[in-house]
């Protein structure tokens, strides 16, 4: 009896110091999250002063232009943008970034996603005597834009693989010798870097003087700090070597002040007027859920907040980690009910233009897609973008979750996650610049619980930070 005794008061006492030491390690942990949010604010701070520092330094100076003012071709842009292009009126900054083009200037442009980014050189490319050259990283973003323009009666051609000879033709006839409609054209990276044809004839375009303008889309994958980092990017300087008289315009969501930098120097445009847009989207809704370690019950998860939380069959994506768990995320989720095609890199390109197609039409609900699918994509009515891995950075996770809402509408940005998922992610970025520490912000990110969601991304972007308003599921 009084053994037991003994051995209950041990156990109270081992029991009461355990809570002592949760109560201590809970502290600790608070503590390293303030600390680690100030150690992000401080590197911000420390590198918007080198950046400003060493512009002020090595880049010659651009005098400063009233790009609102007023310009010969206001009307024509105007009753083009109303009339060819449907839009009533211009977004922030857009104006601007196009007139500043008009006038024959290089431009830098960092707008979020569902800001309007195409327009500001689509427009000008209409508008402009001669031929727009828009490089573009992926294959859905080009088909994406192709066909919309398309539908707008604006004569836009892909020079791809996946082009047909005829087609090829055509395009290499309109750029040597100007026979035949073309405004618009749009090339992968490799097609700079590899096709001595393509860049015989552009050269042939650009001395018969039809060479109008060149657009980087997405231009962070130059960068080795950026996110989607790709090699053939870092060839595009070759553009404003051989073309040095014809504008460019490199636009991207995401940059921070390091990348810009990077994009100004590798693309040889140091006297582009540069035009930051806010990184935030007031309509966005984030959340970070944790994820069970059972794969069922994750999807049941996500099956049930789409027909719960959309049940009029409002366009999503759901993001997956490979391939083959795209496949059987969508498979699973048709099994509840959920209409679902997936979509990745190792499709025939027909199928994926196919389910692209049937998704773009809302003719099925959810695309699950590696990052293979959605950069740049023009569907403005995604209602919900889900996360069922951990994306690979901030700027990732900014870039993907930024698909949704981009007509405006209140739209849900949720992340499952599971610590589990880090080691998967870090065997994919541990050859990438910086990209332990970029997955472990993320990780960061997720595992908050207390600090607010939006104000994550004014941090990393080094932006002035804003009132959330209630629209992350922290505050």
């Amino acid at each position: 009896m009084e053994d037991e005794e003994n051995i209950e008061e041990e156990l109270l006492l081992v029991e009461s110091q355990l809570n002592g030491l949760q109560d201590k390690i809970k502290t600790l942990l608070d503590q390293q999250e303030e600390l680690y949010e100030r150690q992000a604010q401080l590197k911000a701070m420390l590198e918007i002063s080198k950046t400003s520092r060493d512009a002020s330094n090595s880049a010659p100076s651009v005098a400063l232009e009233d790009w609102s003012g007023k310009f010969s071709w206001d009307s024509q842009a105007d009753d083009t943008r109303f009339n060819v292009f449907g839009i009533s009126s211009y977004r922030s900054n857009q104006r601007e970034i196009i007139n500043s083009i008009m006038s024959g200037k290089d431009v830098l442009v960092i707008m979020a996603a569902g800001g309007g980014k195409s327009l500001c050189y689509q427009l000008p490319a209409v508008l402009r005597d001669g031929i727009t050259l828009v490089v573009s990283p992926l294959l859905s973003l080009i088909q994406d834009q192709v066909m919309g323009l398309a539908a707008l009666g604006i004569p836009a051609h892909m020079l791809t693989s996946t082009t047909n000879k005829e087609i090829e033709k055509f395009i290499y006839k309109a750029l040597e010798k100007g026979e035949g409609e073309l405004k618009i054209l749009y090339v992968t990276p490799e097609k700079i870097s590899k096709s001595k044809r393509f860049m015989s004839k552009l050269e042939k375009c650009h001395h018969a003087g039809r060479l109008s303008l060149v657009a980087i889309d997405e231009a962070h994958c130059c960068s080795q700090w950026g996110h989607d980092f790709r090699p053939d990017y870092k060839n595009l300087g070759i553009l404003k070597i051989q073309f040095p008289s014809v504008p460019m315009i490199a636009l991207t969501a995401t940059a921070t002040s390091k990348v810009q930098m990077d994009l100004i120097e590798m693309l040889h445009i140091p006297r582009s007027v540069k035009f930051v847009s806010t990184v935030n989207r007031p309509n966005l809704f984030y959340r970070v859920y944790e994820k069970s370690s059972v794969g069922k019950v994750v999807i049941d998860e996500i099956a049930n907040f789409i027909s719960e939380s959309y049940p009029n069959n409002e366009s999503g994506i759901v993001y997956c980690f490979s391939r083959k768990e795209c496949e059987q995320v969508a498979k699973e989720l048709r099994g509840r009910g959920i209409s679902a095609d997936y979509y990745h890199a190792d499709m025939d390109v027909v199928a994926r233009e196919k389910v692209h197609m049937r998704w773009s039409k809302s003719k099925s609900q959810v695309i699950v897609g590696t990052v293979a699918f959605g950069m740049g994509i023009n569907k403005p009515d995604v209602r919900f973008v889900v996360h069922h891995s951990l994306s690979k950075s901030m700027e990732t996770y900014y870039q993907e979750s930024g698909r949704a809402g981009r007509d405006g509408l209140p739209s849900e940005c949720v992340l499952y996650y599971r610590p589990g998922d880090v080691p998967r992610q870090s065997s994919m970025v541990f050859y990438e610049n910086c990209g332990l520490q970029n997955l472990y912000d993320i990780a960061r990110y997720c595992q908050s619980k207390k600090n607010c969601r939006r104000g994550a991304f004014f941090q990393h972007f080094g932006e002035a930070v804003q009132e959330c308003n209630v629209s992350c599921r922290n505050v």
